[in-house]
């Protein structure tokens, strides 16, 4: 009787030990998700400003100031955007 119990009793922490990790698994993959997310959305602000940038600079003939000017406009908009999303991740 009492090896019976024990049985039943070891299959139920083993249930919920499995459920924690799976929870667990689940967290660091989204984490690593949105940790891309961010990332890309602050690398591509800046590649559109410096490639808006120097298509103006090629236009108007005043490089490297166009590109300059874009390429800190994109990063600011990058952080921006990173900011924006590190705040709806604490939501």
């Amino acid at each position: 009787m009492a090896k019976d119990t024990f049985k039943t009793r070891l299959e139920i922490a083993k249930k919920k030990l499995s459920k924690r990790n799976l929870d667990k698994n689940k967290q660091s993959k989204s984490s690593i998700g949105q940790a891309f997310k961010m990332s890309t959305e602050l690398v591509s602000a800046v590649v559109v400003g410096t490639i808006i940038g120097f298509i103006l600079d090629k236009t108007f003939g005043t490089k490297p100031w166009l590109i300059l000017i874009f390429f800190f406009v994109g990063v600011a908009a990058g952080i921006i955007n990173v900011v924006k999303s590190a705040k709806k991740m604490q939501k």
